[in-house]
């Protein structure tokens, strides 16, 4: 026991020792004290204010206007957006400048902007007005001329035989109406044009029609010029309409018609003069309206770029002061209201440098008073903090995602780093494919300077996150790929000749029959000589199913091992004698015995059935095993590990209940004075309640129920997470067989022809088999498989995760987009 205690410690073995800490700030030092921690991020506040809103906060009038410039800055950055202008990634050098001349500073740009913008949407609303006149004019104008030329033929005619007749009025058709003369102002052939967008034009007819009865002549032109819609600031294509129809009651209709599309009508005069004259001047106010816009926004965009270079660093300015006041916030007044008082979590480590960093709040602020800091003894449970770096980071993750762990409590993550990539090998073990994920990693880990600063996609972000997950992903794989002797299904000769040969030279196909061993074992991995063979299949089952229960119960046995290391930690005598105790003993009297059976069978070489001696075990412990028996005292040796694991099951479930409410009894009836250091006594009680000595009510009825639960759920879990490690013999033999049959049902069916193009096509099916099927969903599965591997069978053994992260402030975990 000595010699462990007397071990190093492992920097992720376990969270940073935390201390709970005081900090009595005078007023003027307060923002340049919060302002140096925030930099160091390494102080984690407690919010002393957590019954005020945030309206009632000391510095709420401070946060709001942060939040009003945060507001200016992000209009901005839409702005240069908008016009298409990139801001500067680098900040210019610019004299650190104070936040109230920025607050000064922001109005103006924006009062400037919004004027500017103003008079920009003016102009270009007239300009687009003009411009959709000028359209109308020139169709509206090729519409009159057209319908003119066709009355001039039949006039004579029709006021001989038509126009004379009274009834003339009543009878005659719109198109008979629009053709006469005399009646084209008078009877009330009137025509109204305009423009419309392009996508509303047949609902735009179809109701003009139904509105009229069809009394309406409806002609229409694609406009020669696209034009610029101010919203969408996009390019859009209209067309020129003019409806020819008669009564003022069908004018009304077709009017409120086109202002329920959002179609704009222009007048234009019949007279052909007129017409020229109101062109002239579109078009003369056109062209000095072009030179206008075009100046307006040279001008705006000279704003935005003077903007755009100083846009960065007043974000991070900004965000910066906003995180202080919310951070002031949280900070108490004292008494005197001249000083703040504030509390929070460190690390032991951080207490020199949150003392060095108050000391220099304190000299710039030219206080009188120094800051006071000291450390307090609180009843809290602490944060978890693990110091990571890029490399640990995503496995801290994976572990993290699963529940983070309790103050002190043993990290998975340490393991977690070789046994994850290594389980995921197993199921994935092709040194080919492992070849290609490698590549794919050295890629990301290669630009990962220059991915790091980007915004990337959601998968992409992910990926890349992952990229030393993949890195060893990769490299176990090419390891169990190299075992499995599997380069995209097929065997290779790397370390020397096969141990088998054929019978005599009459064996036609060595591959198939007649193979004798003749030399030692191959020496590393699986001979080649077994691929093909008809014994293929049932051999590789045998290996790979009991390779996977003898990885299992190895982990199984590390999980509670690291329990045992717990309960140490945490001076829990109890833990160790009546839960780690019986579990392994329960645990390695039926699997640690099957691991031995298999290590046995594999050394001896014996035919001995392993399915019958595990279930006679329990059917008929005394009866004699026969041909089945592995070594001498074997059956002696299973009754033994038999009552050894009957009797480890009411050793978890009786005897802590019990001592517990003894314990509990002495407690508080003078048997027994101070704090126990046992974590049982404490496991009731919540991480963010005081610890109060007073007389609390036993519930042993709860405490045996969850005893009984805990003692149900590992036995029947050693059952079940073993037979759940099968799942590396299930995707490994999946993925074997996969990958065999694209190479042999794709790549070589299509390689038996002497078709050039068969041969291509062949190639191409199986490259884009292998990458999206077992590079992409065959890698997703077994990652699934493996993450579940870790957090049901493994972590449960130990692992409590009901802890939370140490949040510090920090400038550096401040999000990108301030809310």
């Amino acid at each position: 026991m000595e010699y462990i205690d007397n071990l190093p410690s492992m920097d992720l073995m376990r969270s940073e020792k935390m201390t709970f800490v005081q900090l009595i700030i005078p007023v003027e030092s307060a923002h340049p004290a919060i302002t140096y921690l925030g930099q160091l991020g390494l102080l984690q506040f407690r919010d002393l204010n957590a019954d005020k809103s945030p309206f009632q906060r000391t510095f709420v009038n401070q946060v709001k206007r942060c939040a009003e410039m945060s507001r200016k800055l992000r209009f901005f950055k839409d702005q240069i957006h908008k016009a298409g202008l990139l801001p500067s990634p680098r900040p210019a050098s610019q004299p650190d400048i104070e936040l109230e001349e920025l607050e000064i500073q922001l109005a103006e740009h924006e009062h400037e902007l919004i004027e500017m913008n103003s008079n920009s949407e003016k102009l270009r609303q007239s300009y687009n007005e003009l411009l959709e006149f000028k359209l109308v004019l020139q169709k509206a104008s090729d519409f009159l001329v057209s319908s003119r030329s066709h009355t001039t033929a039949q006039e004579m005619e029709l006021s001989e035989n038509v126009y004379s007749n009274d009834n003339y009025s009543d009878t005659a058709s719109l198109l008979e109406q629009e053709m006469q003369p005399e009646f084209s102002n008078q009877s009330g052939v009137r025509f109204i044009s305009g423009i419309i967008c392009k996508s509303k034009v047949l609902q735009f007819e179809r109701m003009l029609f139904r509105a009229t009865r069809g009394n309406m002549l409806f002609h229409q032109a694609v406009a020669d010029e696209e034009i610029l819609d101010p919203s969408s600031n996009e390019m859009v294509e209209k067309i020129v309409f003019v409806v020819f129809f008669s009564g003022e009651q069908a004018r009304s209709k077709i009017l409120k018609i086109c202002e329920a599309f959002g179609a704009n009508c222009y007048p234009v005069p019949e007279d052909m003069t007129k017409r020229r004259q109101i062109t002239q001047e579109v078009l003369s106010r056109l062209s000095e309206l072009e030179t206008t816009l075009d100046v307006g926004l040279r001008h705006r965009d000279k704003a935005l770029t003077s903007i755009g270079f100083h846009l960065t660093k007043w974000m991070n300015m900004v965000r910066r002061e906003k995180a202080v006041y919310d951070t002031l916030n949280m900070l108490n007044f004292d008494v005197t209201k001249k000083c703040l008082v504030g509390e929070g979590w460190c690390p032991i480590f951080a207490k020199t440098k949150i003392q060095e960093a108050l000391q220099r709040a304190t000299m710039d602020s030219n206080s009188q008073v120094g800051i006071i800091f000291h450390v307090m003894d609180t009843v809290d449970s602490p944060p978890t903090y693990f110091r990571t770096n890029r490399f640990t980071n995503a496995y801290q993750e994976i572990v993290d995602a699963y529940g983070v762990a309790k103050y002190q409590e043993v990290n998975p993550a340490v393991y977690t780093i070789v046994t994850f990539p290594f389980l995921f090998a197993v199921m994935f073990g092709d040194w080919g494919h492992g070849i290609c994920l490698l590549l794919g990693a050295l890629v990301l880990i290669s630009k990962e300077s220059k991915l790091s600063s980007q915004k990337l996609g959601s998968f992409m972000e992910m990926l890349f996150g992952g990229r030393y997950v993949l890195l060893l992903m990769s490299i176990f794989s090419i390891y169990c790929g190299l075992i499995y002797n599997e380069f995209f299904s097929v065997p290779f000769h790397i370390f020397g000749g096969s141990a088998y040969k054929c019978r005599d030279a009459s064996c036609s196909d060595a591959r198939t029959v007649g193979l004798i061993k003749f030399s030692d074992p191959y020496p590393f991995g699986v001979d080649p000589s077994w691929r093909g063979s008809r014994s293929e299949l049932p051999f590789l089952n045998s290996l790979k199913m009991k390779m996977s229960i003898l990885l299992g119960v190895a982990q199984m046995n590390l999980g509670i091992i690291l329990s045992y290391f717990n309960a140490r930690f945490f001076n829990s005598s109890l833990d160790i004698k009546y839960q780690f105790v019986p579990q392994v003993i329960f645990l390695n009297s039926l699997f640690g015995y099957l691991s031995l059976l298999i290590v046995t069978k594999w050394c001896t070489g014996s035919q001995a059935d392993l399915y019958h001696v595990m279930i006679y075990m329990f059917l008929s412990p005394f009866e004699a095993l026969g041909e089945n028996q592995l070594f001498w005292g074997q059956s002696v040796l299973q009754v033994i590990l038999l009552l050894l694991a009957l009797v480890a099951v009411p050793w978890m479930l009786f005897p802590k209940p019990f001592i517990l409410r003894r314990l509990h009894t002495e407690r508080f009836q003078g048997g027994t004075y101070g704090l126990l250091g046992t974590s049982e006594v404490d496991i009731y009680e919540e991480p963010d309640s005081a610890r109060q000595h007073h007389h609390e009510e036993f519930n042993f009825s709860e405490v045996f129920v969850h005893q009984m639960i805990h003692s149900i759920e590992f036995v029947l879990g050693a059952v079940s997470n073993t037979a759940s490690y099968l799942r590396l013999w299930a995707l490994s033999l999946a993925h074997s067989e996969l990958s065999t049959v694209f190479y042999e049902k794709v790549l070589l069916l299509a390689w038996g022809y002497d078709n050039l193009a068969i041969k291509l096509g062949g190639l191409t099916v199986f490259a884009f088999a292998t990458t999206a099927i077992l590079l992409m969903m065959e890698t997703l599965s077994a990652f699934l498989h493996a993450l579940r591997l870790h957090w049901v069978e493994f972590q449960n053994k130990f692992y409590h995760g009901d802890g939370y992260k140490f949040n510090p402030f920090s400038f550096a975990s401040l999000a990108d987009d301030d809310d």
